[in-house]
């Protein structure tokens, strides 16, 4: 049963924030142009702006495109791979920044957003565009895996740790193991299978925000 809060996981075909707060009672749906891999019916197939203003609670835009976004990127807008061309990239960055512009000005009193860190002429263009909160590990949270999750919050606390793992030796099997994601081959799924969000992290933010937002007060300020 669900009657909580109505919240709103952006950008996610693969349910994995979504269905850590459905498990504590939420009103929780996902959005993505993809279908849900899980087959759910709490899924909404279609670009997440059209839904905005259906009177969300919690909005997490759980991996929004940050291809052009990130400081990764960066030398793309400078020279273009193989087949693009320069005004490609720029016309994508701007795309890719309206879209966060967008959900981080979304009409929820709560909103947060996760992405790489950003190079500044993607920081230029978003619309009272600040630093990230945090940056968190998956090892933080029970998952045995190197990623720099940066987490954008308004009106939200910063995660803190819930299963800290001990890292590898730099260098070891193991810790090849654990840079899995930024050892990934190129593939048509690379950029599908980097951006699938960690369930030991989704936990933690349907715990820890969805007890502040249920807080007496909360969803009334």
């Amino acid at each position: 049963m669900t009657g909580g809060p109505r919240v709103l996981i952006a950008c996610e075909f693969s349910g994995t924030v979504r269905d850590a707060f459905l498990a504590r009672g939420f009103d929780a749906w996902s959005c993505d142009i993809l279908p849900d891999e899980r087959g759910s019916n709490r899924h909404i197939r279609g670009d997440v702006r059209d839904i905005l203003d259906d009177g969300w609670e919690l909005i997490i835009v759980a991996h929004p495109p940050c291809t052009r976004l990130c400081k990764s990127g960066l030398r793309w807008l400078h020279t273009a791979p193989p087949g693009r061309t320069l005004p490609d990239m720029w016309a994508e960055l701007e795309e890719a920044a309206e879209l966060f512009s967008t959900l981080w000005n979304a009409p929820a009193p709560y909103v947060a957003i996760e992405n790489p860190r950003m190079h500044r002429h993607a920081q230029a263009r978003i619309r009272d565009y600040r630093h990230p909160a945090q940056v968190v590990q998956p090892w933080w949270f029970g998952e045995p895996t190197f990623k720099g999750v940066g987490l954008w919050l308004r009106r939200l606390p910063p995660l803190f740790a819930t299963d800290v793992l001990e890292p590898p030796v730099r260098g070891s099997d193991e810790w090849r193991a654990w840079s899995r994601i930024h050892r990934m081959p190129g593939s048509r799924d690379r950029q599908r299978e980097r951006s699938r969000f960690f369930p030991g992290i989704a936990a933690a933010m349907a715990e820890q925000w969805g007890d502040f937002i249920l807080q007496p007060g909360r969803l009334a300020a």
